[in-house]
Parts: structure tokens; C-alpha cells; sequence
């Protein structure tokens, strides 16, 4: 991964205004992935989205880390059903 496909999460702390320990139970739950390169955290730019997501459900909304689990299964689970069902109407067009 290129160096500027990575963002220190000491940055996307002090940016957003949030704890460090915040980003660290979002890893530990699997909700997130980030990268250590020479002893500093980093957030790939591909998780950004998620993310930020998290931060705005948790410190908006004011849902913990289990609701956010949660939510997270429940949207996964409407995407795989959003792809077999374009997979189901692509099957019956090439009918």
C-alpha cells in the first residue's frame, strides 16, 4: 500500500476531536482495519468512509460500540441482499 493510501489515525483524532481508544475499540470489534508501519497507526484510505460513519452514529447519535455492531451486520446484510436480488433480475433479463 502507497504511504499516501495511509492516514495517521493521530490526525483523524485531532481532526474529528476524538479519542484514540475510540479508533482502538472500533479494531478490536473487527469494524475497522488499521495498519502499523514503524510503530505509528494508520487508517487505510478505503476504510475512510466506514470510519467516519462510526464517528458520526457514535458521537451524534450517541450509539455504543455494540449498536454500531449492530448496524454494521444489518447494513452488510442489505447489501448481499441488494446484489442477489440485481443477480436474480440480471438472470431473468438473459431469459
Amino acid at each position: 500500500m502507497e504511504p499516501n493510501e495511509l492516514i495517521p489515525v493521530n490526525d483523524f483524532c485531532v481532526y474529528h476531536n476524538i479519542e484514540y481508544s475510540f479508533i482502538s475499540s472500533l479494531e478490536n470489534s473487527g469494524l475497522i482495519s488499521v495498519t502499523s508501519v514503524q510503530k505509528t497507526s494508520y487508517i487505510p484510505a478505503d476504510e475512510m468512509q466506514k470510519l467516519e460513519k462510526f464517528v458520526r452514529l457514535h458521537y451524534d447519535l450517541d450509539i455504543n460500540l455494540e449498536g454500531l455492531e449492530t448496524i454494521n451486520h444489518l447494513l452488510e446484510k442489505i447489501e448481499e441482499m441488494q446484489m442477489e436480488i440485481l443477480k436474480l433480475q440480471n438472470s431473468v433479463i438473459a431469459d
